[in-house]
């Protein structure tokens, strides 16, 4: 498999990208990290890059994502968000994890909004789905179905009372 070769392949496994946990909001367009290659105050920010950005471009595919490398004296994330207004995080002498939970709380969804979308992206305007809740009460309503008995009688032929009669 020529996907498992090089540094950490795992990071390229589609288990490993489902796994991430940061998933931001809507009005966020564009997620920068500046950090350096050497130094120990960078350390947190290339191993929160190394580690935790695929799975946040995964997560996210609608969120442009941008890496600076060795422009910027000390690690930071900004955040541009559709409004104009930007978000700055200052991730210095951080660890990855840190890092991970301070975005987590600031730019991320909650546990609830996230839970509220997957029920809603479930539920999808489906034609096959009818019933107490959906968009149909009853097969009936779609075309090409075979109307409500209660409006209208059904031929005899369809009916399991008459098919032996004959």
């Amino acid at each position: 498999m020529p996907f498992m070769i090089g540094r950490a392949p795992l990071r390229r496994t589609l288990n490993y990208l489902n796994a991430g946990k940061l998933v931001l909001k809507d009005k966020i367009k564009v997620f920068s990290v500046a950090y350096n290659i050497i130094g120990q105050n960078n350390a947190g920010a290339k191993d929160f890059v190394f580690w935790y950005l695929p799975q946040i471009q995964y997560k996210n595919p609608d969120v442009q994502v941008a890496t600076l490398k060795n422009l910027t004296p000390t690690p930071f994330i900004k955040c541009y968000l559709e409004d104009g207004k930007q978000i700055l995080v200052d991730i210095d002498n951080k660890s990855k994890e840190e890092i991970l939970e301070h975005l987590l709380h600031t730019i991320g969804k909650s546990k609830d909004v996230l839970e509220a979308e997957a029920i809603a992206a479930e539920k999808k305007d489906n034609p096959a789905n009818f019933g107490a809740g959906c968009e149909r009460a009853c097969m009936c309503e779609i075309y090409g179905q075979v109307p409500c008995s209660g409006v209208v009688t059904l031929p005899k032929v369809m009916r399991g009372k008459y098919k032996n009669a004959d």
